[in-house]
């Protein structure tokens, strides 16, 4: 018998003539561990891939993944407004061998009935991030970001931008995705309350496209020549506004407050910070949930995680650092003991 591990580079290294049996002393806490649930598979579908609020995701499903021996399949639209897309992949997955559902859903209502029919099937489902219209229970929890949280988090950051009077453009507010509504009313129900001096003179409609979105945040400009504050309920809204303020030449002059990066741009003045979700103890706590929903344990409903202000003074911090990479492997070696003939 020979036993080797894996690695990236198909490293194999012949262990019998160092001495097998003290080898398997050294080896079999690993041995046992990796096999846990060795054939457990759980597919793992966010709103986009590549983006920064998705990756770290990646990177907490792979971590707790390959703790419990777990194998994930990772795959999403290349574009958020790719809704078909997304719907065909859980289909895919509904219809296949998987033990478990993790799903960052694009749009409200259009995910409902694929993901109705995968806990129909008896597939223990997780929705991460926004909730769809579909009561937990029977195989489906909610793993979600406190929008509510993120609402009160902008207001307080406009608040400290303008010194309590001032006014305010909301901008990507889209109807299809429950978190971003969510956060739009708690932004302005906080600013109401706390700062009846703050305006918001401009709520525009959002959409995934940057070009339109520019085109918006110039309208506002334009309209509003005196405005201060731009808070970008998406990160294509962010985008477009950052473009515009550079083309009106107000760079500095406009701060910008960004939900859901997929970019930081600390070098640029009109850049003031982001909110980002905890997308990655979303994958670590999904994978958890499934696996224990798999070995008879019962599943919380509704989890719901802190979103976290990123400014210039704390962006390169250790904390910030990991709650933003996009290095989704989760910093373990990349290998498996397995044991051949």
């Amino acid at each position: 018998m020979r036993i080797f591990c894996n690695t990236n580079a198909q490293f194999r290294l012949d262990l019998v003539r160092f001495g097998l049996g003290a080898f398997l002393l050294v080896v079999y806490p690993f041995l046992s561990g990796c096999n846990q649930h060795r054939q457990t598979k759980i597919a793992v579908i966010p709103r986009t891939c590549g983006s920064m609020i998705w990756e770290p995701e990646h990177r907490g499903a792979e971590a707790v993944a390959f703790e419990l021996g777990a194998d994930i399949y990772w795959n999403a639209p290349t574009r958020e407004d790719d809704i078909q897309g997304q719907i065909a992949m859980v289909e895919r997955v509904v219809a296949s061998n998987y033990q478990g559902l993790v799903l960052a859903p694009d749009h409200a209502l259009a995910l409902i009935t694929p993901v109705r029919n995968a806990v129909a099937r008896g597939l223990p489902t997780v929705i991460v991030g926004s909730p769809l219209a579909i009561p937990p229970g029977d195989g489906l929890s909610y793993i979600l970001n406190d929008d509510e949280a993120g609402g009160r988090i902008a207001a307080k950051r406009v608040e400290a931008l303008l010194h309590g009077s001032g006014s305010v453009a909301i901008l990507g507010i889209n109807p299809d995705i429950i978190g971003v509504m969510t956060r739009a009313r708690s932004l302005e129900r906080e600013l109401a309350k706390n700062s009846p001096n703050i305006h918001v003179v401009v709520e525009q409609m959002g959409s995934f496209n940057v070009p339109h979105e520019q085109q918006v945040a110039e309208e506002t400009l334009k309209a509003h020549p005196g405005l201060e504050v731009i808070v970008a309920l998406t990160s294509t809204s962010a985008h477009g506004a950052i473009e515009a303020i550079s083309s009106a030449s107000r760079r500095g002059a406009v701060k910008v407050i960004v939900f859901d990066p997929d970019f930081l741009r600390f070098d640029d003045p009109s850049f003031d910070s982001v909110i980002v979700e905890d997308t990655q103890n979303m994958g670590r706590k999904a994978i958890r949930l499934i696996v224990g929903k798999i070995l008879g344990e019962p599943m919380p409903l509704i989890t719901r995680l802190q979103p976290t202000l990123v400014t210039r003074a704390n962006v390169n911090t250790d904390e910030i650092r990991e709650l933003t990479s996009m290095d989704w492997r989760p910093g373990r070696l990349h290998w498996r003991w397995r044991v051949t003939p």
